[in-house]
């Protein structure tokens, strides 16, 4: 590697995991070689949040670009590469990303969750576009999956916020945006393949954080959170506790259902019509509206909540030593 690398990609974790050797392995692929890898993991760091492990990772850092990526995912070969191509382009940019795409060797239950992320109905609020391959576009919030940011305005905004997790990486880009004024740019060539939480119970594990925060952030964070699509499943999850009290009324007050069941069926034919397993589609389907009550009811509690504490999960022995 170069001594004065043009990327820097920075990668907090626990221990070392299958995922992040796979992760090691797709950048030692890339096409576009002049960056350097930092990894902070918890013998280096103590227990903490990603956030203050990619403060750190930065401070190590000799990039001109930060390159934010998690270790349960990898990038494309060519991701470097067209990186730094769009950055010749679109030089004054704060920050660069693209689409988090489900792995072709994740199993069936991951792949429906990716399903879900990926469509419409099943993830309005937080944009298709994270999901799938979508035109290029300029965006005010995206995950720091697969973040690309300059690390000039990276500096000036003094990192991530190091209170908040999830959600460190929307107060960040909410800081690139609306205090430096600049722009985040989304393209489709710049490609994370983002592994998936099995269907059901560790997908809704991981709704329970993004919709607790999301909704916390809807309040104290209104700029990029306090929006309709992030609001939706809290109005769907509310209309369907008050059906019991209108059923006198059902004709008139169950359209909205009807109407929902039948955007899930398109739904469901949209996925099996794009060639995706009939089980795994299936799966999504069913998982779509369980996904949005779960979501819609975490998302008023963490509205109301005053502060939500970073919790991290505890790790075996196995896994402290690399199992």
């Amino acid at each position: 590697m170069n001594k004065s690398p043009f990327f820097s990609i920075i990668i907090p974790i626990r221990v070392v995991t299958p995922y992040l050797r796979e992760t090691i392995a797709a950048l030692e692929h890339q096409t576009f070689k002049n960056f350097e890898l930092i990894i902070v993991d918890d013998k280096m760091s103590g227990v903490v949040s990603p956030a203050i492990k990619r403060n750190l990772g930065t401070k190590k850092s000799q990039g001109s670009y930060l390159a934010f990526i998690d270790d349960d995912s990898y990038p494309d070969p060519n991701w470097l590469k067209n990186i730094h191509q769009q950055i010749k382009i679109h030089p004054a940019y704060a920050a660069y990303c693209g689409p988090c795409l489900t792995p072709p060797e994740d199993d069936v239950y991951q792949k429906a969750s990716g399903l879900v992320w990926a469509s419409f109905l099943g993830s309005g609020g937080a944009g298709v576009y994270r999901n799938t391959i979508s035109k290029s576009q300029e965006v005010d919030d995206f995950p720091s999956v697969n973040l690309i940011v300059k690390k000039a305005d990276f500096n000036l905004v003094h990192g991530f916020n190091t209170h908040h997790w999830p959600g460190e990486d929307t107060i960040l880009c909410l800081d690139l945006t609306k205090k430096l004024h600049k722009v985040i740019y989304y393209h489709p060539s710049i490609i994370v393949y983002h592994h998936r939480r099995q269907v059901i119970i560790p997908h809704l594990q991981q709704i329970t954080r993004y919709a607790l925060h999301r909704g916390n952030f809807a309040r104290i964070y209104p700029e990029t959170s306090f929006r309709l699509g992030y609001l939706t499943p809290s109005f769907f999850a509310v209309y369907c506790l008050l059906i019991p009290l209108f059923i006198n009324k059902l004709f008139y007050f169950t359209w909205p259902l009807y109407l929902y069941l039948a955007l899930l069926f398109v739904t469901l034919v949209k996925f099996i019509a794009q060639r995706n397993n009939i089980y795994s589609s299936a799966l999504a389907a069913i998982t779509i509206p369980i996904t949005h009550l779960y979501y819609g009811l975490l998302f008023i509690w963490g509205f109301f909540s005053v502060k939500l504490l970073f919790k991290p999960h505890r790790l075996s022995q196995d896994q402290y030593h690399g199992g």
